[in-house]
């Protein structure tokens, strides 16, 4: 349920301009999650979002950027952990040092790449279902891209 509520949370300040605890708690609401303003205080601590300027100055809460300490130390876990991608169809085979598999899915999962349906994660391989044979190509050249 969490994950599902970070993504959601991502989602909406990815396109709306939420500048208040407050608002990010009400939309969430809306989309029938139940929140307290508690658990929005951890889930905006726990994705490290930060406040940047949004239209007419006022702050709105946003990803932090790529160069981020924390995102570099994401993109470092997959260039590290990551061995090989290749896809078959529709689904996307990333293979991983051992034990890194599922390090290496949370760290897909939280870029909320749109390619990815679904994900599995083992100890060193990663199987990412896409909709479609070139959504997978697609998948793949941008995994490629992070290593």
């Amino acid at each position: 349920m969490k994950q599902k509520r970070h993504t959601a949370i991502l989602h909406l300040i990815g396109t709306q301009e939420i500048t208040t605890q407050e608002e990010l708690a009400t939309c969430l609401r809306d989309m029938g999650f139940q929140v307290t303003q508690a658990t929005v205080s951890r889930d905006i601590k726990e994705l490290q979002l930060t406040k940047v300027p949004g239209t007419g100055g006022v702050y709105k809460y946003a990803q932090p950027s790529v160069n981020n300490s924390a995102q570099g130390h994401q993109f470092l876990i997959l260039s590290k952990s990551v061995c090989s991608v290749c896809h078959a169809q529709n689904m996307v085979v990333i293979k991983t040092r051992a034990g890194m598999a599922q390090a290496a899915a949370a760290v897909l999962d939280s870029l909320l790449i749109e390619e990815i349906v679904g994900s599995l994660a083992g100890d060193d391989t990663i199987f990412c279902v896409t909709q479609d044979n070139n959504a997978a190509a697609k998948l793949t050249q941008q995994i490629k891209s992070f290593l």
